[in-house]
């Protein structure tokens, strides 16, 4: 978290950290369930060419958890009230995993504050019969097993967590319980409102993630009107972490012509 310079703000009366940092276009990125600062790289890369908002939702990392938060839908309207807090104007709406689902979210309300929406290995409808697990559960797997199905490269060795990032860690994965456990990392009608999303929407996906399987991100692509699906080569369930440049490239390329 060093490299991220951190503030405090108030969302409709809901204490949150943010990172804003970066120039242009204003690019709100919604973190994995890893926490914002599993994105570090990414959202330092991806100002170099927008001012780039990123919060810990509500619940992760040092942001409040409100006693009436328990759904996406709260998370959802968050975000709806931070930009419009802002006056943030032609969004690029940009979602990994976890946050990829509240972006999916967010599009079906149908903002005129939101231009372009971009889902990496999004989490958040179902699309199989009822007996059939569409993603892994990643709350009952062992983390080995995680690491294995969600990377295509072995992940190098890293240093033993701080107690504040030890307490970080744990407060990110209770959150993510919170919100994702019941059903598993879906709302049931979601997938039914895909079509109400206008805005035009990039789907990209780890070649190699094993969590949610490249069928599945095909079918999110399909569900969308206005979408496109493209593959992030070597890369598993977080190609922002994994191919951070190629992640970001693929977002500019697609972002390029409604800018110039």
């Amino acid at each position: 978290m060093e490299s991220l310079p951190l503030e405090r703000i108030d969302v409709a009366s809901v204490g949150a950290e943010r990172v804003k940092m970066g120039s242009g276009r204003p690019l709100l990125y919604l973190h994995d369930g890893g926490g914002i600062e599993f994105g570090a790289a990414f959202i330092e890369r991806l100002s170099q060419n927008y001012e780039v908002h990123a919060l810990s939702h509500p619940g992760f990392g040092g942001s409040d958890l409100p006693s009436h938060y328990d759904s996406v839908d709260d998370l959802a309207f968050f975000y709806l009230d931070y930009i419009e807090q802002e006056g943030l104007e032609d969004v690029v709406l940009v979602g990994a995993q976890f946050g990829g689902w509240i972006a999916a979210e967010i599009a079906t309300m149908g903002s005129d504050r939101i231009s372009q929406v971009v889902l990496i290995d999004a989490y958040g409808i179902k699309v199989g019969s009822r007996d059939k697990q569409d993603v892994a559960d990643i709350f009952y797997l062992l983390p080995e097993v995680i690491a294995e199905m969600g990377w295509h490269s072995p992940r190098p060795g890293t240093k033993a967590p701080t107690i504040e990032g030890a307490r970080r860690i744990a407060r990110n994965r209770e959150s993510h319980s919170l919100y994702g456990w019941s059903p598993l990392l879906h709302n049931p009608k979601l997938v039914h409102r895909l079509h109400r999303i206008t805005a035009p929407t990039l789907v990209l996906w780890g070649e190699s993630d094993r969590l949610a399987p490249v069928d599945y991100g095909r079918a999110y692509a399909e569900r969308i009107p206005a979408a496109r699906f493209e593959l992030i080569k070597e890369a598993g369930a977080l190609p922002h972490v994994e191919q951070t440049e190629a992640t970001a490239r693929a977002i500019e390329t697609f972002v390029a012509p409604v800018t110039a």
